[in-house]
């Protein structure tokens, strides 16, 4: 019993509005009332679900986001409600996590909603947008700035799934090239890993795109198969061995400013679980979503010293590639937006909220980080 209530007080008290959201429009009617009599735990269900991932188990930080959610909820439910997490292609393709979770073949799984925006564009606002928000500006727009809700009816009538925020990998490298990119005209013709709509403002630069999961890409660049990639940033980058076979590293990821991935379950074993359960899969979701951010930002500048100590070039993105990227990036936001009713509701929030919260940021954030990053060397 005490348990249950730590449940509810979680559920209720810190993910608040997350929580509250789910409940009334996605939960079943036991559910939607916080002060409803709820289940002992002698009554609770033993269940023992199976977790589809995209994710290898080499990439510890992506992988283990998963396993921490697995894990966590588990602990808040006295080990009565197990999920294994697998790894990409035990299960499922790794870029098919969506497809068996929506069919009901696996009850859950984790992954990156912007490997699905050739299903529909709108899920690419579930991960990341190019020249987006970062991670924290992008959880604020998840939670608070009604980002989730929107996503999470969308979701449900198009793919019979709900989803929650369930790691971040912050602020992305720019991909791994075997030649300088100096001009957009550089990028003509070249043959890219690069998934989501990131992907497809490239290829209105001139690139041929390929969408490739994570354990593919090491092979794809060193046969020739594709003469560049991008991945997540310097610690996943390091444990592919992306730098044995391309040398130029280059920065700023502006197609993945603040990359969340996420916990896909299927809408009808969601509702058939009792409320206790709902609520350790947000809580544990939300743990996840904070503890693979604050990895990702613990790990990945030592990893990036190791590279270029290894002979990595770093390089940055010309402002011309940056600006012919801007704008491609909003000409595309427009297109779908004209034929996506979807993508156009979505995008009306989500710009809006933009503009607000990059104001807010230049005036405070922005400020101290230009005086403070001005005195550093990369």
């Amino acid at each position: 019993m005490e348990r249950r209530k730590l449940l509810q007080g979680l559920v209720y008290g810190t993910a608040g509005a997350t929580a509250a959201t789910v409940a009334s429009c996605t939960a079943p009617p036991s559910a939607s009332n916080p002060a409803a009599p709820a289940a002992s735990d002698a009554d609770l269900p033993t269940l023992d679900w199976q977790m589809a991932t995209s994710w290898p188990t080499s990439l510890d930080t992506l992988y283990g986001g998963a396993q921490l959610f697995a894990q966590r909820v588990g602990e808040l439910t006295g080990g009565k409600f197990k999920i294994a997490a697998r790894a990409a292609g035990e299960i499922a393709p790794g870029l098919e996590v969506l497809d068996v979770v929506s069919q009901g073949a696996v009850p859950c799984g984790h992954t990156a909603s912007y490997y699905y925006v050739g299903k529909s564009p709108v899920m690419g606002f579930g991960s990341s947008l190019p020249f987006g928000f970062n991670a924290q500006q992008q959880n604020a727009w998840l939670y608070e700035g009604g980002g989730l809700k929107q996503l999470q009816d969308i979701c449900a009538s198009k793919f019979n799934i709900i989803q929650f925020p369930a790691g971040n990998t912050g602020a992305q490298m720019g991909g791994w090239f075997r030649k300088e990119i100096g001009s957009v005209a550089d990028l003509q013709g070249l043959k890219m890993r690069i998934p989501g709509l990131g992907g497809q403002v490239m290829s209105k630069l001139g690139v041929t795109v390929q969408t490739l999961p994570g354990g593919e890409i090491f092979q794809a660049l060193q046969t020739g198969a594709i003469d560049a990639a991008e991945w997540v940033g310097p610690y996943d980058d390091e444990k592919l061995g992306l730098n044995k076979v391309a040398q130029y590293y280059y920065y700023p990821g502006w197609w993945e400013p603040g990359t969340t991935l996420e916990v896909q379950i299927n809408l009808s074993e969601w509702n058939k679980l009792p409320p206790a359960y709902q609520a350790a899969i947000i809580t544990a979701a939300q743990e996840a979503n904070a503890v693979t951010l604050s990895r990702y930002e613990s790990r990945n500048n030592e990893a990036l010293k190791r590279l270029v100590d290894g002979g990595v070039q770093l390089r940055r993105y010309s402002d011309e590639v940056m600006a012919a990227a801007e704008q491609a990036s909003f000409a595309l936001y427009d297109e779908f937006a004209a034929k996506d009713a979807d993508f156009k509701a979505v995008f009306e929030s989500w710009k809006p909220f933009r503009d607000r919260v990059f104001a807010w940021n230049k005036l405070n954030e922005g400020s101290f980080e230009s005086f403070v990053y001005s005195k550093l060397q990369t």
